[in-house]
């Protein structure tokens, strides 16, 4: 078993974030873990790599990065709604919408190798516990169902369904076939 620790991104541990990213094609073609930040048509990895450099240098950006040792090997991103605009399925989100969350929770990584050894568990419970330090509050998430069906990783960016059920979400409102808002109270720590 391996030990994983977790971090927050920031100045300090950008170099390692940065290499894991890299080592991954930028991330879903070039990503660079800013999609839900803002709208991706248009821009290139380049701009998408110097807008998280940035926002992880000012503290408007929030991963709970998974370390083996000292290598970044996955992470969970949280944020606010202001922070984070861009989900998936918003015709249908914002339908169902009464109140905003005070915390999103938006995508998972795990870098090639690490996969199947509680990267995305670790940083799921990584970012619950800086959301507590934060201040806590309700927190969603926009999971995909598994449960009876074969699914691709790259569709499992938003989390697998089983992880927030395993951290005390519960669902709320389905948005897609298959994804499903879910929610859960975090006490202040």
């Amino acid at each position: 078993m391996i030990e994983l620790s977790v971090r927050p991104l920031d100045a300090a541990t950008w170099p390692a974030f940065a290499a894991l990213v890299e080592a991954n094609n930028g991330v879903w073609g070039g990503c660079w873990c800013v999609g839900f930040h803002l709208k991706l048509k248009g821009r290139t990895a380049a701009e998408n790599r110097a807008e998280k450099e940035r926002r992880a240098h000012d503290g408007t950006t929030h991963n709970a990065l998974v370390f083996d040792g000292d290598e970044c090997v996955g992470w969970c991103q949280f944020g606010t709604p202001d922070e984070l605009p861009e989900i998936k399925s918003k015709r249908l989100y914002d339908k169902g919408l009464t109140t905003l969350p005070d915390w999103r929770i938006t995508c998972f990584f795990t870098g090639k190798g690490h996969r199947g050894r509680g990267v995305a568990n670790a940083a799921l419970a990584g970012a619950l516990d800086q959301i507590a330090q934060y201040g806590g509050g309700v927190v969603e998430g926009y999971p995909e169902e598994t449960d009876d069906r074969k699914v691709s990783g790259s569709f499992l960016h938003t989390g697998p369904m089983a992880a927030f059920e395993l951290h005390g979400f519960e669902r709320t409102r389905p948005i897609s076939p298959h994804r499903w808002v879910v929610t859960r109270t975090v006490s202040p720590s």
